[in-house]
């Protein structure tokens, strides 16, 4: 265990000694797709907030959705738990292709190669973080003032970029030397999608399957932020799930970058 605590201040010692590349590595990949536009980077959040604008429209004008929790409106309670999973959605997606798409860094000695999955994640982490920002600028026109229990978001943020990390060296790895695994992770994304209580309440869901669903690890974030900014419960009140999702985190953060370090020497040679 020693030797996976040294491995791991390593990691973050490079990042620090590292942190101004890592810097403008996010940076570049989070206007990769909005270069040569006339909005630039505002295109980051256009679109997204295109999509919640009709959503807004479609449950508050058009179908007019009773409230799922309490007196919140459906359209937050469905934003308190889609933000939370296209940050997710987009940083899984993007750091599969994590070493591929740098591959002139892989092949560069004095760079740790172990810290590219965190490019896609810090970028689909700013985006998260605006989105953040708007959801609880909609709270507040809403009529909810700002809660205590906001300050348990950098909890959840952050937890859900460890497993993240974790799962990024994983797949990043297995991208190199297979193929599918790009396929196979947007299926992954599609079929979780639905499968996690974003859009449909768990309530809903007979008793003898509960356990099958809270097994799924998003089901604690989505429910997370809810309770951050809805059911007003912090996260140590739920000790099982919290315990769980730990235990799930350590889990791929420790697989995740075993498999990464086996693999690594080996990048040069298939890129």
């Amino acid at each position: 265990m020693g030797r996976y605590f040294k491995e791991f201040y390593r990691f973050l010692k490079h990042i620090v000694e590292n942190a101004s590349l890592l810097k403008i590595l996010i940076i570049n990949d989070f206007k990769k797709d909005y270069l040569g536009s006339y909005l630039g980077l505002l295109w980051g959040f256009i679109l997204p907030l295109s999509f919640i604008l009709v959503i807004w429209f479609v449950f508050e004008v058009g179908f007019r959705t009773a409230p799922v929790s309490g007196d919140v409106p459906f359209f937050l309670w469905l934003m308190s738990g889609m933000i939370p999973w296209f940050y997710f959605a987009n940083a899984l997606s993007s750091i599969t292709m994590a070493v591929v798409s740098n591959s002139f860094l892989v092949k560069k000695v004095a760079f740790r190669v172990s810290i590219l999955p965190l490019v896609p994640m810090g970028s689909a982490l700013i985006l998260h973080l605006g989105l953040v920002f708007i959801l609880m600028i909609i709270f507040f026109l809403y009529g909810f003032k700002p809660s205590i229990y906001w300050l348990q978001l950098p909890y959840y943020t952050f937890i859900l970029s460890l497993f993240l990390l974790g799962i990024g060296w994983l797949i990043s790895s297995l991208r190199v030397f297979i193929l599918d695994v790009g396929n196979a992770i947007a299926v992954l994304i599609q079929f979780g999608f639905w499968f996690t209580p974003i859009f449909w309440s768990i309530s809903l869901v007979p008793e003898k399957y509960l356990f099958y669903i809270k097994l799924n690890p998003m089901f604690y974030i989505i429910q997370g932020y809810r309770d951050t900014f809805i059911n007003h419960v912090w996260f140590w009140e739920h000790p099982v799930h919290t315990l769980y999702f730990l235990a799930i985190t350590l889990f791929f953060f420790v697989f995740g970058a075993l498999v990464f370090k086996r693999l690594r020497p080996h990048f040069g040679d298939v890129i």
